[in-house]
């Protein structure tokens, strides 16, 4: 048993925060699984290494060339070839958890993050094209994403909710899931095996705030929001998965919109390079986690519930910030908006890539 085995027992799936085609057909994703890891997250930052940094993608950019294919087609073509293969080594762990776990997601288009309409005609195209019940569409939780999340959930698509930096945002998230599946219902549409999952991004806050907070005189909270900011999301969680609206959808079999921490991997070399696994362990919750740290957690990471301790020093950090008139909606909100920046500039960067791979690889 390893220390991810030790996690899930806790109540935590872990997924890996990677995807490359040498990582699935070599056996290594397989691998992981059977070291204890139950899901695959992507996002174009992600696929731009994989694609444009290697060459297991050469011969199929060759043949897809030659073809006269466009640069998106190219690169439709082969992240979903990625995602079907990782759905397919994962579909096992999907069947045996009843749908739970054993998820890949993918991301629709960047350049939609502004665009409901365009969000669920993609998501509906993806995961009507990909035909398998262990893929998850990312949308973001932009102020377009929130009406196409609740859409997307109505048809029964499964959701990462991805980019979410602030607790408005998370439950205007929660919300959007529980109206898509109340529509879905009301329709008659079984809502069993709907899933979906809310990624609250957790590193990049303190990255954001730590310099802010030493010219604050506040280095007593440097390292400590965005673990605060997370532990009040999760109470948030419990919070809106209960009572009398929630127990109605779940005699119909629904399952709640698990917390997933992302950005986990510690960017402050000050920190412990486990810091954003150790304290975020709780139950109904995921983390996804890059390679590297992966690594880290299976070799010394601490695997007993955390996420529950620490919440009243949490609320007190969020009261000095007030103190401090620091408005963390300023901060949460400059993040989602870097985020989305982020992913649109690696989406055109990877297009750029793959234009001119596909060119040299033709002559």
């Amino acid at each position: 048993m390893t220390r991810l085995h030790e996690l899930y027992a806790q109540g935590q799936s872990v997924w890996i925060d990677f995807i490359r085609r040498s990582f699935i057909v070599s056996g290594e994703l397989q691998e992981w699984l059977n070291k204890g890891a139950r899901g695959v997250t992507s996002n174009p930052t992600i696929f731009n290494k994989a694609i444009t940094g290697s060459s297991d993608y050469d011969v199929d950019l060759a043949r897809l060339a030659r073809q006269g294919l466009s640069v998106e087609q190219m690169y439709r073509v082969l992240t979903l070839d990625d995602i079907a293969r990782a759905a397919d080594v994962e579909r096992p762990l999907w069947d045996e958890s009843a749908g739970g776990d054993g998820f890949v997601s993918i991301e629709v288009s960047p350049r939609l993050a502004h665009d409901t309409a365009g969000t669920v005609a993609e998501a509906r195209s993806i995961f009507s094209e990909l035909g398998r019940p262990n893929v998850m569409i990312k949308i973001p939780a932009t102020p377009e994403g929130i009406p196409a999340i609740e859409a997307v959930i109505a048809e029964g698509i499964n959701v990462n909710v991805t980019l979410i930096f602030g607790r408005g945002e998370y439950r205007a998230c929660a919300e959007a899931y529980m109206r898509g599946l109340e529509r879905r219902l009301a329709r008659g549409g079984a809502i069993s095996r709907v899933a979906s999952v809310a990624s609250v991004f957790v590193s990049r806050l303190d990255t954001l705030a730590d310099p802010q907070l030493a010219k604050l005189g506040a280095a007593e909270l440097q390292g400590r929001l965005a673990l605060a900011n997370a532990k009040l999301t999760y109470a948030d969680f419990e919070e809106m998965f209960a009572g009398p609206r929630w127990e109605g959808l779940a005699r119909h079999g629904a399952r709640v919109q698990r917390p997933l921490w992302a950005s986990t991997g510690t960017k402050n070399p000050k920190y412990p390079d486990t810091l954003y696994v150790d304290e975020l362990v709780g139950a109904h919750t995921v983390n996804t986690i890059p390679p590297a740290t992966l690594d880290a957690v299976l070799d010394h990471g601490r695997t007993e519930p955390s996420v529950h301790l620490g919440v009243d020093e949490a609320r007190r950090a969020l009261l000095r910030l007030q103190e401090l008139d620091v408005d963390l909606q300023t901060w949460t909100d400059q993040l989602l908006a870097e985020g989305v920046a982020s992913f649109a500039a690696s989406y055109d960067e990877l297009l750029t890539g793959i234009e001119r791979k596909a060119e040299r690889l033709r002559s």
